[in-house]
């Protein structure tokens, strides 16, 4: 359910018999009861003030309706007048003043015509912020230290051998250049070279096919979009953290194909007998990262430009959950297969973006922190996104909203600091798991150079 649907119930239940303030704001608190407090206390004015917006636009309307009768009818009786005025001159006088009404009625009415402009303009742009009603399984927490461990997979590793800085790994294959970066970008980029860079390119090749044989379609999409799409895929706030926007241009650079993968089907009617669509697509992905702590590090951990295997689903509404637990449980089984441990868990109601229903991070285990750190996240946003897209089905019973959802495969360079650590041996060299050799022309293990 979207702030769309919550605005409409209590406009609904305000015009039942005594409908009051207090069973206004516990209706909101049954919506959104699975919130903190503190989240609350930001929804609830939000809805509010949509309230009172929507109830002007809707006496604006009636007005302009009634308007529009007035007009009708008033220019139906000048032309009667007017008829009459040929007989009878003193008509004249007559039609001439409600002339005058009928143009005073269309200055006011063209007055509440601008009115509902501005109003639906200024009604969208809160409901934009209004977030999605969560899952009622997700745990309550002001922020991700509520997180919560679900299942791990895999046994940790605690190497007899000190495990270098990711970037002192990729180094010693002089596979990674962060001065020249630096020198030609600024902070937050990075070249990537030799066995390192061939490295990064079979993993997203594997993590490809590994959807593709999965059942995906796989997909290359634009790497910018419009503004209208941007708005529909994600909250302003999370717009104003992450994208690019291309000067002069209507156009951002995509901070996942998520985005633009989603936004193929903007005010679509899709056939419900296409449902579902499974589809797994390659970007690269730039982020301002704005306010992120850690991009003025040394390393790959957190930038401005990266490349991702991404998978997306669009389904009936009955089957999202399902393809929910599907979808994070791939990501599992894919890092499991190159021999890294990892860990579900599950994202609180304070650390969910606003159009999400519920949430999980996989993340993996780092030897050298002795701790796991966030590799994929899977996401199911209910009907929010279809809903900003005027994305409908239509089915044998009329249309309805799709859900859409999201997970991530691989993100490479951030995935190889798993993969190196987790493969490295004491010698300094780096095993290749088998599912991967074939991607790395039958390499077995990787030779450090110095």
């Amino acid at each position: 359910m979207a702030a769309e649907d919550l605005c409409g119930k209590r406009r609904a239940a305000s015009r039942k018999k005594g409908w009051n303030a207090s069973m206004a704001n516990g209706l909101l608190t049954k919506l959104f009861g699975n919130y903190s407090k503190r989240e609350l206390k930001r929804i609830q004015p939000l809805v509010d003030q949509v309230l009172a917006l929507d109830a002007e636009n809707r006496a604006t309307i009636q007005e302009a309706q009634d308007l529009r009768t007035a007009r009708n009818a008033k220019s139906k009786q000048v032309g009667m007048l007017m008829g009459q005025a040929k007989k009878d001159p003193s008509k004249l006088e007559e039609a001439e003043a409600v002339k005058a009404q009928v143009k005073a009625n269309a200055d006011r009415l063209a007055q509440l015509e601008e009115l509902e402009g501005k109003l639906a303009v200024e009604i969208r742009s809160i409901l934009l912020k209004i977030p999605n009603i969560i899952d009622p399984s997700v745990p309550i927490g002001e922020s991700d230290e509520f997180n919560v461990e679900v299942e791990r997979f895999g046994e940790p590793a605690t190497p007899d051998f000190e495990v270098p800085y990711h970037t002192a790994i990729m180094e010693s294959f002089d596979g990674i250049d962060l001065d020249s970066a630096g020198r030609v970008s600024g902070n937050g980029f990075y070249y990537l070279m030799g066995d390192i860079a061939r490295l990064h390119s079979a993993v997203l090749a594997y993590a490809r096919d590994f959807m593709i044989n999965k059942g995906f379609t796989y997909c290359v999409p634009p790497f910018m979009i419009h503004g209208n799409v941007v708005e529909g895929v994600m909250s302003q706030t999370e717009m104003d953290a992450m994208m690019y926007k291309i000067e002069g241009e209507d156009l951002y650079l995509i901070g996942t194909s998520e985005h633009s993968m989603i936004g193929k089907f903007i005010d679509q009617i899709i056939p419900e007998a296409s449902l579902p669509y499974t589809l797994t697509s390659y970007s690269p992905c730039f982020r301002k990262e704005k306010g992120a702590h850690g991009i003025e590090e040394r390393g790959v951990y957190r930038i401005h430009q990266f490349e991702k295997q991404e998978m997306v689903v669009v389904c009936s509404p009955e089957e999202s959950m399902e393809w929910y637990e599907k979808m994070w449980r791939y990501s599992v089984e894919l890092f499991r297969s190159l021999d890294i441990p990892v860990r579900q868990l599950e994202c609180c109601s304070g650390d969910l973006a606003d159009l999400k229903v519920k949430s999980c991070d996989i993340e993996a285990w780092s030897p050298r922190q002795q701790k796991y750190f966030e590799v994929c996240s899977c996401s199911n946003l209910g009907d929010a996104q279809a809903r900003r897209l005027k994305m409908r089905v239509k089915g044998e019973n009329g249309m309805y909203l799709p859900h859409t959802l999201n997970n991530t495969v691989v993100a490479p360079p951030r995935m190889l600091i798993a993969f190196l650590e987790n493969n490295l041996q004491a010698d300094g060299s780096v095993t290749i798991p088998e599912p991967l050799r074939p991607y790395m022309g039958g390499t077995a293990v990787l030779t450090p150079k110095h």
